[in-house]
């Protein structure tokens, strides 16, 4: 294609769309811009109203930064209008989506979309945030330590640790191995947080339950006493707001541990006269899936631990989302005050073999939950291709493995962190390349309203999954470029706690990745805290990284560049797997820039640039290196 068809460019933000969450029957103004050289003579927006095509011919409105800008009123007819733009030349007509552009007229499924019925929660794209695994990041009330022997699960009783002993592996301490971590000791170390540039938090399950992970709830109406007890969330909502700090609670709706209230199987916390398992007549018997006439049930992934909750039930709706008086309700209200759910396995949610409940439910939760708060963020599990959630009325963002964690860390040469699970798959050695990475990234939000790329939970570590920076055979140097890379994508970054730390671990299971905060270190000696810290604060406080637009400008072989921009501000992140020193082109003059602004490395890497013309400079990229460049 044509040189000039890579300064095409519109998307959702505030930039080219006058206003993003329109009203329905509202014009709205649509705009795309180019180079103001390109040899297009129409510019036509073309949507669907009503089913029937529709051609609206764009005008000229202004020349800026050796770019031109065309624009056109839309009405918003429907619920969700979709449109694609259609460049008329000389001898040929191209044709834009979100996905790129065609010199065939392409479907709908990488349209752009307005939404008329959705409304996004706007703090989301100016956040960063950071995932506490609770049980180990800090220790605040020693009192309410569990100790050796306190109680059993499956035979195996609780181990207490101390805080600077490594986490036994599964097979020794059965998730039953407990350093003391608390709700407490989270609030005692905001100012460390709000320090490092953290302004939203997600934790790990705190309501009752046995285990060290807490996914195995015994009761979904209290904090566990082992964190504090609801008291203690409490007050850590309200420091946190005061410090102008959102939280997010993590819970699995989709099943329950045996030992919970509903189900009590073994009598282990509550009287054998309550639950489902040993009173075939109770209420709660129809919350799961017995056998007709049997003790057998259904447990998520066939763990026999985790019995799944059946959707079936009316009252089980009620209880969980439905009355005012339901899980999630009430801790979206004061004192609590939550400011959203992260949904735990929210893709397997309500999907049993002939009981399809998922596309029903979903919209009625985030109803449940917007008429609390109508600001909730609803984050939902799920490592692959969520598309069909992600349309305006069931989730805001899926854990985006999929278009963040899973494509950087494979790019710089791990396998895929699902491929890595099969025994066929895990050890072929194909490295992704640059163009693999746009191809991904792009693929999967151009399926979506550019709202819901706003909302992205961009993420490389987790609770599930090992830590990059202890993977000896990715350096230092790319591991910033990883982290540069997910702050620089669309959305918002999350970082797992310790990262910024530099924490210990081992990479062969999920016990390596939840060790106890490292709090005996001088942290921010650290060269990850820097990076870390350093990005956070970019992140907030820059229009371009918080809600600017989005371009890939060069992406061959192992070299990546994106950049971010909004007005005259933008950045430029440059990220190399190549395993040798490269000189590439850099077509800035597409965000607007000319070649001869200037651009400042902003973490004091050595960075070689010349101009090549007035849109385009050359870049001397070192093997494995990274830089993020400001522009001037």
């Amino acid at each position: 294609m044509e040189q000039w068809l890579e300064s095409v460019y519109s998307d959702g933000t505030d930039a080219f769309v006058s206003n993003p969450e329109p009203e329905l029957f509202e014009k709205v103004k649509i705009s795309i811009r180019m180079y103001d050289d390109a040899p297009v003579k129409h510019v036509l927006l073309r949507s669907i109203p009503n089913g029937a095509e529709l051609l609206i011919h764009m005008q000229e409105e202004k020349k800026e930064n050796g770019l031109v800008y065309y624009a056109a009123e839309l009405k918003i007819t429907e619920n969700r209008m979709q449109y694609q733009f259609y460049l008329v030349c000389e001898d040929i007509i191209y044709y834009y989506t979100q996905n790129g552009i065609t010199t065939y007229i392409p479907d709908h499924t990488y349209d752009f979309v307005l939404l008329a019925d959705y409304r996004q929660p706007k703090w989301v794209k100016g956040s960063v945030f950071y995932q506490i695994f609770p049980e180990r990041f800090c220790n605040g009330d020693t009192a309410n330590d569990v100790q050796n022997g306190e109680y059993s699960l499956n035979g195996h009783e609780t181990i207490h640790m101390n805080w600077e002993d490594r986490p036994l592996q599964y097979e020794q301490g059965f998730c039953m191995d407990f350093f003391g971590g608390d709700l407490e000791g989270i609030r005692k170390k905001i100012p460390y947080l709000k320090k490092l540039g953290v302004t939203a938090l997600y934790l790990n399950p705190i309501f009752r339950a046995p285990s060290v992970h807490k996914y195995d709830c015994i009761d979904y109406f209290h904090v566990d006493e082992h964190f504090g007890g609801d008291e203690a969330l409490a007050l850590l909502s309200k420091e946190l707001h005061e410090n102008d700090m959102k939280l997010i609670l993590d819970i699995s709706i989709n099943h329950t541990g045996t030992a919970h209230r509903w189900f009590n199987r073994d009598g282990l916390y509550f009287d054998k006269s309550e639950g489902a398992y040993n009173n075939p007549d109770s209420k709660e018997r129809g919350y799961y899936f017995f056998e007709e006439g049997s003790n057998r049930y259904h447990g998520w992934f066939n763990i026999a631990d985790l019995p799944t909750l059946n959707y079936t039930s009316e009252a089980l709706r009620d209880i969980i989302y439905r009355s005012q008086e339901s899980v999630l309700k009430k801790w979206l209200k004061q004192p609590y005050n939550i400011d959203g759910w992260r949904f735990d396995v929210a893709d397997v949610f309500a999907r049993n073999n002939e009981v399809q409940l998922a596309h029903e439910l979903w919209p009625q939760i985030r109803k449940s939950i917007r008429e609390e708060n109508p600001q909730a963020y609803i984050l939902a599990e799920d490592w692959g291709d969520c598309a069909g959630y992600m349309q305006g009325q069931e989730w805001d963002s899926p854990m985006n493995y999929y278009g963040c964690g899973r494509v950087i860390r494979q790019f710089l040469g791990e396998p895929d962190l699902f491929n890595a699970r099969n025994e066929f798959l895990r050890d072929v050695k194909y490295k992704m390349t640059a163009e693999d990475f746009v191809g991904r990234v792009t693929e999967h939000l151009s399926k979506l309203p550019y709202v819901m790329w706003e909302n992205q939970f961009n993420l490389i570590d987790s609770h599930d999954v090992p830590r990059l920076h202890n993977n000896a055979a990715v350096n230092s140097e790319e591991y910033r470029g990883a982290v540069m890379l997910q702050f620089m994508l669309v959305g918002a970054p999350s970082v797992y706690y310790g990262d910024e730390a530099e924490i210990d671990g081992w990479t062969e299971n999920n016990e390596g990745c939840r060790f106890p905060m490292p709090w005996g270190k001088n942290i921010e000696e650290c060269e990850a805290y820097h990076l870390y810290s350093k990005l956070a604060h970019l992140k907030t406080e820059s229009m371009a990284l918080s809600k600017g637009g989005m371009k890939f400008l060069y992406a061959k072989d192992y070299i990546l560049s994106l950049a971010r921009f909004y007005g005259n501000e933008a950045y430029i992140s440059v990220v190399s797997a190549n395993p040798s020193d490269k000189e590439i082109e850099l077509p800035v003059g597409i965000i607007g820039a000319a070649a001869d602004a200037g651009f400042e490395e902003i973490s004091g890497r050595a960075f070689e640039y010349e101009k090549k013309d007035n849109r385009t400079i050359k870049v001397n990229v070192k093997a494995h290196c990274a830089y993020l460049l400001k522009l001037r």
